[in-house]
């Protein structure tokens, strides 16, 4: 059975900085793409950032570029999310995901296996 555990995430005030890590199990972590997504109350999930399976090929939205980086470890089978310059709008539950092949995309259909999620707010 795919699992997907996110960790890392709490309160950081604006400004500040938070790393979130997601290990898969179950599975092959190597040769698919993965990415994050966030949700905040009221608010469908949105696409955060995505990363190909050997990390060469990195895409952010654009609310995130500059601030966000996405990277993974394939010894260990991690996904890290870097957040830096927090702002109160980032404050949604984050969410891990394992592509259905190598490259990055940004619609939810292209991914088949989902973490749990954890909670990210920031305070103004």
């Amino acid at each position: 059975q795919v699992q997907l555990v996110e960790s890392g995430g709490g309160l950081a005030q604006a400004g500040g900085s938070l790393r979130l890590s997601c290990v898969l199990s179950g599975r092959s972590f190597n040769g698919y793409a993965m990415g994050w997504f966030r949700q905040a109350p009221g608010k469908e999930r949105e696409f955060v950032a995505a990363i190909n399976w050997g990390g060469s090929n990195t895409y952010y939205t654009n609310s995130v570029k500059g601030r966000f980086t996405i990277s993974r470890d394939n010894a260990k089978n991690t996904l890290y999310l870097q957040m830096n310059s927090l702002q109160p709008v980032d404050t949604a539950v984050y969410y891990c995901a394992r592509g259905r092949d190598s490259v990055t995309h940004t619609e939810h259909r292209w991914y088949d296996y989902w973490g749990q999620g954890t909670q990210v707010t920031v305070s103004s």
